[in-house]
């Protein structure tokens, strides 16, 4: 019989719009004002910090919904957004610059709906708020790091061939070697030419002593920077997935500078220490025969530097890196057999057998952990950029026990909070050159909320105005068109929703309303076929299945063509152009599934298999 689904199509038809609603549901219970705090480096958050706040606004006579720790994190719910700005000046003040305390909306999701993975939409900067970054990649750090890299690649290479040199110094556009005769700087010449294709050398006597002058190519001058930008980029990406912003954008702009966008973020001191944070790792080794009273009174040895441990005893540290955190492809953090704060560190193929090869010939010896990091100053250097200040500092000195391969750990540190930063800011990898912030914008979550009301009122007045047309021009059927096109919303919202990493932005509505009259559309092209077997004298039986039938081309053709454009759009665009074209294949699906599925089961259920006169279309 025509126009007669199976039972199991009716059931599919119904799971699918249940489980869409499902998870459509928690759009509808809007966001609590907030407050989220969390330590800053070095300091956790505890259950003690959560009665201080707590007793805090109790005192103050300010109501809240509920406080829960989790993940370090503390999350205080109230019930207006009078209370959050009060309350946020209270604990801030009482509990000080150890805690960073950021306003928030935290979803008001029922626990029975977040206990089966649902959760409401995630909002793009535009729509949720956010910051916005201008970070500028400090090339001079850049280039100064690869030739601090030569100074010590030519000392190995100079030792290896038993040429004597009287230093290698690192100068601001060149490495300096120094030569006590012309016959050991003309076959140090020869050789690392041989060795070095890619850089340039000259000849430069320094008084009565022969100098060789190395610099890098204009190429390699390019590649160099290229090669800091596009690593501090991936780098920043890798560590904006750490924080689990949805849908961020990290692009460069211009030859030195990089975009970041994290929409939801409310901690900005968090964002910022960890995205500009320049951390890594050098393991040296202790130089156990220098005099440590002599060189804190400044004779320092040669070949040795001295540093200071984090309770601010001097160490005197050989120059030569063993390895730096450039080799360290994973870290976590973790305790050790004595509860205390540990990090273990993997290192990639050449790290571990640079370090089994280091530690197999120095075993007994003591090694030190230097922890690296720069820090902006107020200082402009001659380019009128902000200067930055290396900071290092010993945290660990152990005796190498045995040989060590590619996984160890290093102790030492204060807290598990700060053992969590630094195996986070190790895992997503150093940067290659210090970043400074030129420019941040802090978009506030007001501004975001008239977004979204502009946007739900387009979308609605727009499938009002849809919903007439459809009803007064094609009746009955026109309803059944109607009850489709919301189950479409219903199927992109709950599709949304439940797709990690699906991020609603201002051009993703416009991929809804777009997909709005994209649905309406598919039902007109069947509803006028449906018309056009009728006024050929078919029967209403027939009529329908026709009307189905023939329009199914020209539907898949039209929906499949604009498909392949929003995959294209989805795979070489970035930010708000991704947004939309998302939301655009979303909706295409579920437009051609209710349009070919959805209306064909309500108009079989309605008017399949009866003996019918007339169509209501």
């Amino acid at each position: 019989m025509l126009n007669r689904y199976p039972l199991w199509k009716y059931l599919m038809v119904i799971l699918v719009i249940t489980i869409s609603f499902l998870y459509a549901a928690p759009n509808l219970f809007g966001e609590d004002p907030a407050l989220q705090i969390s330590g800053s480096r070095g300091t956790e958050v505890t259950p003690a910090t959560l009665t201080q706040a707590q007793q805090t606004l109790t005192e103050a006579g300010i109501s809240i919904k509920s406080a829960v720790l989790t993940d370090s994190q503390l999350l205080i719910r109230f019930n207006n957004t009078d209370d959050q700005l009060n309350g946020k000046d209270l604990v801030a003040q009482v509990l000080g610059d150890r805690y960073i305390t950021a306003l928030n909306l935290a979803p008001a999701t029922p626990a029975w709906l977040a206990a089966i993975g649902g959760n409401p939409l995630k909002l793009g900067l535009d729509l949720r708020g956010g910051v916005h970054f201008l970070m500028e990649v400090d090339m001079h750090a850049a280039l100064s790091r690869v030739q601090e890299q030569m100074v010590q690649d030519f000392r190995t290479e100079l030792r290896e061939q038993r040429l004597r040199y009287s230093g290698v110094l690192n100068q601001d556009d060149g490495v300096l070697v120094v030569f006590r005769d012309e016959a050991v700087r003309d076959q140090a010449l020869s050789h690392l030419r041989k060795r070095y294709p890619e850089l340039l050398f000259s000849e430069q006597d320094k008084g009565e002593n022969a100098g060789l002058f190395a610099t890098m190519s204009e190429q390699q001058l390019k590649e160099t920077k290229e090669y800091a930008l596009q690593q501090n980029i991936t780098i920043i990406r890798n560590r904006v997935n750490e924080l689990g912003v949805a849908e961020p954008l990290v692009q460069r702009q211009g030859a030195e500078r990089i975009v970041v966008q994290l929409p939801g973020i409310q901690d900005t001191a968090r964002a910022k220490e960890i995205l500009g944070a320049t951390a890594t790792l050098e393991f040296r080794l202790v130089d156990e025969r220098a005099d440590v009273a002599a060189a804190t009174a400044g004779r320092v040895p040669p070949n040795s530097e001295l540093f200071s441990d984090r309770d601010g005893r001097p160490v005197v540290l050989q120059k030569r890196i063993i390895l730096t955190g450039e080799h360290i492809v994973d870290a976590s953090s973790g305790m050790d057999e004595f509860s205390r704060p540990q990090v273990n560190i993997d290192l990639d193929a050449a790290g571990g057998s640079r370090m089994a090869d280091f530690t197999k010939d120095n075993v007994g010896r003591a090694m030190a952990t230097v922890f690296t990091e720069y820090k902006p100053t107020d200082e402009l250097g001659r380019d009128g950029k902000r200067l930055f200040r290396k900071d290092q500092e010993v945290i660990n000195v152990a005796t190498i026990q045995s040989r060590l391969g590619r996984s160890f750990r290093i102790t030492g540190i204060d807290s598990m909070s700060e053992a969590q930063n630094l195996a986070l800011l190790l895992r997503a990898g150093a940067l290659i050159a210090p970043i400074q912030i030129v420019e941040e914008r802090t978009i506030g979550p007001s501004l975001g909320q008239q977004n979204v009301e502009n946007g739900l009122q387009a979308m609605i007045y727009g499938m009002l105005a849809v919903v007439a047309f459809m009803t007064i021009y094609y009746r009955k059927f026109g309803l059944v068109a109607n009850l489709a096109l919301l189950a479409n919303v219903v199927i992109i919202i709950g599709v949304m929703s439940l797709v990690p990493g699906a991020t609603m932005t201002l051009p993703g509505i416009a991929g809804i309303v777009l997909t709005i009259g994209m649905a309406v559309d598919a039902n007109v092209l069947i509803f006028e076929r449906i018309r056009e077997e009728l006024r050929d004298g078919r029967g209403a039986q027939q009529a329908i299945h026709l009307g189905y039938e023939k329009a199914l081309s020209t539907i898949a053709d039209a929906n499949i063509t604009t498909l392949i454009t929003a995959v294209i759009l989805f795979a070489i665009g970035t930010g708000p152009v991704k947004g939309f074209a998302v939301t655009l294949i979303i909706g295409i699906l579920a437009s051609m599934f209710t349009a070919l599925v959805g209306t064909r089961a309500l108009v079989n259920l309605l008017w399949g298999g009866k003996r019918l006169s007339k169509l209501s279309i």
